[in-house]
C-alpha cells in the first residue's frame, strides 16, 4: 500500500475517533434531591425513574439520588434546581405558596378520585396551560396523591365537629381548612407526624398514604372519607435548564421518552399506597367515617369559596382563573 495512502487513513481514524469517541464515551453524572424519605414509595419511584435513564442511556445518564431533603429541603429543592444546587428535583408547588399561581389550580378541593386521575390530570393540564412560572427549569413530569382527605385524633363526621380545631395542612389546603371553619396550621409532612404526636395540631389533611408513608396512622385516630371534595398536593420533577441543554438531543429524546411512562408509574403508586393506609389504620383500630350525601353537600357549599378566591386572586395578575378550574374540571371528569 502506498505510504501516503497508509498516512492518510490514519489521520481519517484519528479524526474519526477525536469526533466520535469522546461523544460516545461521556458521562453525564446527576444529582437528584428528593424530599420523600428513602423507604417511601414515591422515593423508591424517582429511584427506579433514575435507574431507568441509567438503563436506557446505557449508562451514559448516571443519576445519584439524596433521599429525605438530604440536599435540599423540601421548600427549598426548586430553587435549588434553579440555582443549580442540585440538577433535579422533587417536590411539591405548595411547599413555596404564592410562587406558582397557575399550577395551586391542580391543588383546589376538585374532588379528585384517585392518585392515578390526578396525576393524569395535572400533567395534562401543564401541557395545556404551559405556565411561564415554571419556564426557569426543564420539567421532566409532573405527579399528584388521591385524594385528600382529613385525618384526626378525634371524631369528625359533621361541620360543627371541625370547628376551630387545629389542621396540619399546606398550601391551598390551608384555605379548605378556613372554609370548613377550622384552624389551619401550615407546616410540610415531615413534621407532622411529631406535631400531631405532641398536641400542636388535632388532625391532619393529606392522602391515605400518610398514615403509612408518614405513619401517622400511630398518632391519629379517625379519618373522615371527605373524597367528594378531595384536593391534590401538585409535585414536579425538574431538571436544571442548563444542565438539561448540555445533554446530547439523543439522550433528551430517551429522557423525555421515559418521563411519559412515569406519570402513570407514580400514580399507580399513589394509589397502591392509598391502599396500604387504609390497611395500615385499619390494623391500627383506626375508624373511617363516611359522609351521608346532605352531609357531603355542604362540605362541598363550605368550600365553593375557595375556589372564588382563587380566581379573584390570579385575575388580578393577568391570569385566567376561571378557565384553569373549567380546564381541570373537564380533565377530571375525563378520567372517572
Amino acid at each position: 500500500m502506498n505510504k501516503h495512502l497508509i498516512w492518510f487513513t490514519i489521520g481519517i481514524c484519528f479524526l474519526f475517533l477525536q469526533t466520535v469517541s469522546p461523544a460516545i464515551a461521556t458521562t453525564y453524572r446527576l444529582t437528584y434531591s428528593i424530599f420523600f424519605p428513602a423507604t417511601h414509595g414515591q422515593c423508591k419511584a424517582g429511584i427506579a425513574w433514575a435507574k431507568q435513564i441509567e438503563e436506557r442511556t446505557k449508562g451514559q445518564v448516571k443519576i445519584t439520588v439524596f433521599p429525605g431533603g438530604a440536599l435540599t429541603r423540601a421548600n427549598q429543592c426548586y430553587d435549588g434546581v434553579v440555582k443549580g444546587i442540585t440538577d433535579i428535583g422533587m417536590s411539591c408547588f405548595a411547599y413555596t405558596r404564592g410562587r406558582f399561581p397557575v399550577m395551586e389550580a391542580a391543588d383546589l378541593p376538585l374532588g379528585y378520585p384517585t392518585g392515578l386521575a390526578a396525576s393524569r390530570v395535572v400533567n395534562a393540564f401543564y401541557q395545556q396551560v404551559k405556565p411561564e412560572e415554571i419556564n426557569d427549569v426543564q420539567v421532566m413530569y409532573l405527579h399528584a396523591h388521591g385524594p385528600g382527605l382529613l385525618h384526626t385524633k378525634k371524631p369528625v363526621q359533621k361541620l360543627e365537629d371541625l370547628y376551630k380545631m387545629k389542621i396540619r395542612s399546606t398550601g391551598l389546603s390551608t384555605k379548605i381548612v378556613e372554609a370548613l371553619s377550622a384552624v389551619p396550621v401550615a407546616m410540610p409532612q415531615g413534621s407532622t407526624y411529631e406535631s400531631l404526636q405532641k398536641g400542636v395540631v388535632e388532625g391532619t389533611f393529606g392522602p391515605m398514604e400518610v398514615l403509612k408513608g408518614w405513619r401517622q396512622a400511630e398518632v391519629v385516630r379517625y379519618t373522615t372519607n371527605c373524597k367528594q371534595i378531595g384536593y391534590t398536593t401538585s409535585m414536579f420533577v425538574v431538571m436544571n435548564r442548563s444542565k438539561w441543554n448540555s445533554l446530547p438531543v439523543e439522550i433528551q429524546a430517551i429522557i423525555n421518552s421515559v418521563n411519559r411512562e412515569w406519570v402513570d408509574v407514580h400514580g399507580v403508586a399513589w394509589d397502591a399506597l392509598d391502599d396500604q393506609g387504609r390497611d395500615f389504620a385499619l390494623q391500627h383500630n383506626n375508624n373511617i367515617f363516611e359522609l351521608s350525601d346532605n352531609e357531603a353537600e355542604r362540605w362541598k357549599k363550605a368550600v365553593e369559596p375557595v375556589l372564588y378566591d382563587y380566581i379573584d386572586k390570579v385575575n388580578t395578575k393577568q391570569l385566567n382563573g376561571k378557565d384553569y378550574i373549567d380546564r381541570l374540571t373537564k380533565l377530571i371528569k375525563e378520567q372517572r
